[in-house]
């Protein structure tokens, strides 16, 4: 008898908790119906929770990111935040100075004579040079040329030309652009000064 006692307990305890719910359900819906200040209120609450999660996921996608140090002893903290997709960040006594994106294709910069370069694969690598200024036509590290001209103000292209001829173009237009040429890193800056390293 006890058994069955419990079991008409549990059994009724569980349709209050249904009928509740149910009253809440309708109670929410009136609510939303009847007052659009409510409607408002409950989408963006859901917007941003939409955003919190999307935050959140964007959180997760990047990897733990490691450091690398570079050539003028300043490190570079390098994320991945996902498929072809790699961050560095610059940094020298303890301050960020300077961000690389490589999203899909080649990042590089001019950092005071320490040219940098980084992949959408995540190499990064880093040179002491004093480039070489265009417009003109000059020799590259593995046997590449360039043929860099002026296209407005903070605005080169380079050619890049191999035994085949043209194998591809860097595009410096208001910021440092970089290239991997088969193992060959190659920055053009806004200023027009091209510089490669093997």
């Amino acid at each position: 008898m006890t058994t069955r006692r419990t079991r008409r307990t549990v059994r009724s305890a569980t349709l209050v908790a249904v009928a509740a719910a149910a009253a809440f359900s309708v109670t929410a819906c009136q609510s939303s119906d009847n007052d659009a200040s409510g409607s408002h209120k409950a989408g963006t609450s859901a917007q941003s929770q939409a955003q919190h999660e999307s935050a959140s996921l964007t959180s997760k996608s990047a990897s733990a990111a490691r450091t690398q140090t570079l050539v003028d002893g300043s490190k570079a903290k390098i994320s991945k935040l996902g498929a072809q997709h790699y961050r560095a960040e610059i940094v020298s006594d303890g301050a960020v100075i300077a961000t690389l994106d490589a999203n899909g294709r080649d990042a590089g910069m001019d950092g005071n004579g320490m040219f940098v370069t980084l992949t959408p694969g995540g190499h990064i690598s880093s040179w002491m040079d004093a480039g070489q200024q265009g417009p003109g036509t000059f020799n590259l590290e593995g046997d590449w040329k360039a043929k860099v001209t002026k296209q407005d103000e903070d605005h080169y292209r380079a050619q890049i030309i191999g035994n085949d001829g043209v194998m591809g173009t860097i595009d410096a237009n208001g910021h440092d652009a970089g290239l991997d040429a088969n193992g060959i890193s190659i920055v053009l800056t806004t200023g027009g000064l091209i510089s490669s390293h093997e």
